[in-house]
């Protein structure tokens, strides 16, 4: 059975691919078995070196890359090189915490322990089940294949159909690069054949990008598997009366609207206080109106088209319910090209809260704005939600800096900055429905690992 890949903005075909058969499936997982026994033997300087080559073929290869990206994502171009460049820096974070990873020395030099001496060390769980969705189709790859591979962990790696030639193209890569064989494989599966793998004894470890509802679904399925769910969210940004306004509506429309809002902490939900509320939305909407949408390939474009014709029509559809239920409408609200999945980015107001606009993870170009007459409301507001995965706070106040911080239930707290921001070493991920452990380098390399105690 095969499927075919297609440019995103202008709908050509990019390629032909085929799944794999169930024997081609079972070699997968007897290759990354077999990778599994040769890389624990391998040292961390080794392992590092290889990392270091990656990540110098792929910096020679960004362009490339780039321009993969923006075609089957539909990534703007600006961003797509973006995403280049942080992959080539997860892939440093990864160099630098495979030389450094290590354990702790245990302190047992007393009573029944004296004379002894004691220390931890970390060992790799084995082989490495990972799911990664379109919307970053390299860097999500990387955050799974990069502290896998640093701790002498084989990764298999299931690429969302609408993104597979990436991740075929970084598996090229990493065979130039000198990756052991079985080391780092593509899995072009359906979900059945992902299931039996997911439950197969020889993977021991599951990594999962994606839609909080598979994901929770499939965690349950292994129980007795160590997992980490990196999940969804409709991130909520507040903006308080000190705020530097100009900073934090520019910022704002952009994380709001970018790559069409396809991004898991794009900005969805924004609490204005009520003093500066109108000013705000003037400035809002001015910015929102003049961000260029369009062809991804034009290094103009901030807002590209929406994956696919069902996820457009999504999106319309919550609109529309939307302008039903009588929430106003402050810009957009309508295509801006159906043909090429082209959608207007769309601010909303006066939204009751029980709306798919609101509630849900809209994955699309659409916000939804605010008043708050106290900070403490505006908090109760974000955390009026089943996701958690990051918020952003504009503020020059100390106190509502540190409320903020206690009382938020997300997995982290920008102030400043919009929910969108991160560096590839920092621990992210969620609470709630938006996930369960942490990516990050050395946080997730921690996950991939059990700790052993020596005693002598």
């Amino acid at each position: 059975m095969g499927f075919k890949v297609f440019d995103k903005y202008s709908r050509s075909e990019l390629g032909s691919l085929e799944l794999l058969s169930d024997s081609e499936v079972e070699k997968l997982l007897s290759k990354a078995h077999k990778s599994f026994s040769n890389l624990k033997l391998t040292s961390s300087g080794e392992r590092a070196n290889l990392l270091k080559n990656l990540s110098r073929l792929l910096e020679t290869h960004s362009e490339r890359f780039a321009g993969l990206i923006a075609a089957e994502a539909g990534k703007p171009l600006s961003y797509a090189r973006a995403e280049v460049e942080r992959s080539v820096m997860t892939l440093n974070f990864a160099v630098h915490e495979c030389l450094s990873f290590s354990g702790e020395v245990v302190p047992v030099d007393f009573g029944a322990g004296a004379g002894r001496e004691a220390y931890t060390q970390r060992f790799s769980t084995g082989v490495v089940l990972g799911i990664s969705p379109f919307n970053f189709p390299l860097n999500l790859i990387l955050h799974k294949l990069a502290p896998a591979f640093a701790v002498g962990a084989p990764l298999i790696i299931k690429p969302s159909f609408f993104t597979p030639l990436t991740a075929l193209a970084l598996e090229e890569l990493c065979t130039e690069a000198g990756f052991p064989e079985g080391s780092f494989q593509v899995a072009l599966c359906d979900n059945d054949q992902c299931e039996k793998m997911l439950k197969d004894e020889r993977v021991t470890y599951f990594s999962f990008t994606g839609s909080p509802k598979v994901g929770w679904e499939l965690k349950a399925k292994v129980p007795k598997k160590k997992v980490t769910l990196e999940l969804g969210g409709n991130a909520a940004v507040i903006v308080d009366q000190t705020a530097d306004l100009e900073k934090a509506s520019d910022l704002i429309a952009k994380g709001a609207f970018l790559y069409a809002g396809q991004i898991c902490i794009s900005t969805q939900r924004i609490y204005v206080q009520d003093e500066i509320y109108n000013r705000f939305i003037n400035m809002l909407v001015e910015k929102t109106e003049a961000l260029k949408i369009g062809d991804p390939h034009d290094e103009n474009v901030l807002v590209g088209p929406i994956i696919d014709d069902h996820h457009y029509s999504r999106v319309e559809a919550w609109v529309e319910e939307a302008r039903n239920s009588k929430a106003q409408i402050l810009c957009g609200g309508e295509a801006f090209d159906e043909e090429h999945n082209l959608y207007r980015p769309t601010l909303i107001s006066n939204a009751s809260k029980d709306l798919k606009v609101v509630c849900d993870e809209v994955f699309g170009p659409i916000a939804i704005i605010e008043k708050f007459s106290h900070f403490s409301h505006a908090v109760e507001e974000v955390n009026a939600s089943v996701y958690g995965l990051q918020a952003g706070v504009f503020t020059n106040r100390l106190d509502h800096m540190k409320k903020a911080f206690s009382d938020l239930e997300v997995g982290a707290v920008m102030i400043n900055n919009i929910p969108g921001f991160r560096v590839d070493s920092m621990p992210y991920g969620g609470v709630k429905e938006s996930g369960f452990g942490r990516e990050g380098i050395k946080y997730a390399m921690q996950d991939l690992t059990e700790s052993k105690l020596l005693v002598y």
